[in-house]
């Protein structure tokens, strides 16, 4: 596994237009929340007898993502950990909040799934260069630490890498 300073350059790479980083520092958290959202709408409780039924019912596929998901950020740094779990923490806020409105989080979801990945192409096609995770699915995951580092920078934190330890 490649290191995250490694990971940021080559991420930057291909988002060095301002319009491209622009458009990503929308576009990233919305398609972070809304692939948890939609992940959140797969149930996987039942496909696993033996866990207790209150288990069951809270057990969908973006719970069983989050670890993973820490996982790899961990590995990263624990500061990558820390921001991944900020980035979980907000987007499963948000779902519990469309959840308890009564909104109909699929649609939402695939809704703004698609817009958003509408704009990122689109920020691509400004750049004239591939989204990184053409190249490399992992890129997926790096790109809301990049994100959050172009957010930090924006919101003048001094550090150009805050989120490193």
């Amino acid at each position: 596994m490649q290191s995250l300073d490694r990971y940021l350059a080559e991420y930057a790479q291909s988002h060095r237009n301002a319009v491209n980083q622009a458009i990503h520092v929308v576009c990233v958290p919305l398609i972070y929340f809304s692939s948890l959202g939609l992940a959140w709408c797969v149930p996987v409780g039942h496909w696993l007898p033996g866990l207790p039924l209150a288990w069951q019912d809270g057990l969908n596929l973006a719970t069983l993502s989050l670890i993973p998901q820490l996982l790899f950020y961990f590995r990263l740094s624990p500061g990558s950990a820390l921001t991944g779990l900020l980035w979980m923490a907000l987007s499963l806020a948000a779902i519990l909040a469309i959840e308890y409105a009564q909104l109909p989080l699929l649609w939402i979801c695939a809704s703004v799934w698609i817009a958003a990945w509408i704009g990122q192409f689109y920020g691509h096609k400004v750049e004239g260069a591939k989204p990184s995770f053409a190249k490399d699915l992992v890129f997926l995951l790096i790109g809301p630490l990049f994100v959050s580092n172009k957010i930090m920078r924006m919101l003048g934190a001094t550090a150009s890498r805050p989120i490193q330890n």
